[in-house]
């Protein structure tokens, strides 16, 4: 089984076209995608829960 894809939290921000700060504030009021802090420091956020999120993004606003 593969393991699940990594993404560096710039590259999440590049994606959602975000700032940091902007992210922090969703991440602050529990709606932000789930965040993993590896031992040395760096975030990751998992692509299934970034794209579990961005879909739940689109629900709520149908």
């Amino acid at each position: 089984m593969a393991r699940p894809q990594m993404l560096k939290l710039p590259d999440v921000l590049t994606e959602l076209d975000m700032s940091r700060a902007a992210f922090y504030r969703l991440r602050a009021r529990g709606k932000a995608p789930r965040l993993f802090k590896l031992p040395n420091g760096q975030l990751r956020v998992r692509r299934s829960d970034l794209d579990n999120w961005l879909n739940g993004c689109e629900d709520a606003a149908a």
